[in-house]
């Protein structure tokens, strides 16, 4: 009973004394350490928090999911760029397949990177994105985020959260898992990879139904000890997704790590790829909330030079 109390008293604490990063040109970054007390588990976010405009104002929400060994500091490309449009954006940490798999023994390196790989970690992934998301919206900065405009996004493992929390259909001992958000009205997919250990995503995807963005790049691949994933994978999952609507752009070139923050990998396309997705990711947002498609529709030929491909469904 102490501990619950102990944990329920640290998200109070963590929603009332956010820790206040930076203030910059019309957004501020906050981190908050917040604890799921029915899971006894550590959810940390890092938010990116448009100033409002007006009085009362409700701006729209991403909320982003990490790949494995990613943490709430990275994709911060795009979360600082969507926060100076006026949307905020909430970057989740997933603490069992976080930061903390590259530290320790070399030698158990493999296995930590397969245990988070696993089911159990995967759908906790996706209960930290409704746990963030509750929280966010029931604290004091709820009244700011507009609850008809939320997206969920991810890149390569946080994809698979994303589709997870998006509709994508799995069963656990032959029962359907209820894991969608009826909150999230939109999806933005980096480099998704196939669910790991299934072989029909059609049969998972076809029940993701909002509208979806999916990007990725020809050389997309995932390396990792004991997973190979090829570029071929993410047009797979571009077809299996049930979205009426739905949008895939593909760079020339590029690498799967390109998405990240890091800047040394994918070569040359590494910046231009970043800056046409931060484009590309609000002309899909005004596409999905407003109807407007002309930003979407002459997208491909401002970044002819960089696509290998671009289709709209």
């Amino acid at each position: 009973m102490k501990r619950r109390l102990w944990l329920q008293s640290a998200v109070a604490l963590a929603l009332a004394a956010p820790w206040r990063l930076r203030a910059e040109s019309g957004f501020e970054t906050l981190d908050l350490d917040w604890v799921d007390p029915a899971r006894q588990r550590p959810v940390p976010v890092r938010l990116y928090l448009p100033r409002p405009a007006a009085e009362g104002q409700r701006v729209p929400l991403i909320v982003f999911s990490h790949g494995i060994g990613g943490s709430r500091r990275g994709y911060s490309w795009l979360g600082r760029h969507v926060a100076a449009q006026g949307i905020a954006s909430l970057h989740l940490q997933h603490v069992g397949s976080d930061r903390t798999l590259w530290g320790g023994s070399p030698w158990s390196l493999v296995g930590r990177l397969q245990g988070a790989a696993q089911a159990d970690e995967a759908l906790a992934r996706a209960r930290d994105f409704r746990f963030a998301l509750d929280t966010l919206l029931q604290g004091e900065f709820g009244d700011r985020i507009n609850p008809a405009r939320i997206v969920a996004a991810g890149h390569s493992y946080g994809a698979n959260t994303t589709l997870l929390v998006a509709g994508a259909r799995v069963e656990q001992a032959g029962t359907p898992l209820p894991l969608r958000d009826e909150r999230v009205s939109a999806a933005i997919l980096m480099s998704a990879p196939p669910f790991y250990g299934e072989a029909e995503p059609r049969r998972i995807l076809e029940t993701v139904t909002v509208p979806t963005l999916h990007v990725t790049c020809t050389d997309d691949v995932i390396r990792i000890p004991g997973y190979w994933s090829g570029f071929e994978d993410r047009l797979q999952v571009f077809e299996a997704t049930g979205s009426a609507r739905k949008w895939l752009a593909v760079y020339e070139g590029g690498s799967h790590s390109m998405f990240t923050d890091r800047v040394g990998t994918g070569g040359a396309l590494n910046l231009p790829a970043k800056r046409a997705t931060q484009e590309l990711a609000l002309a899909f947002l005004r596409q999905a909330f407003e109807g407007d498609g002309a930003a979407l529709a002459a997208w491909p030929q401002r970044h002819a030079q960089i696509l290998a491909r671009f289709s709209a469904v």
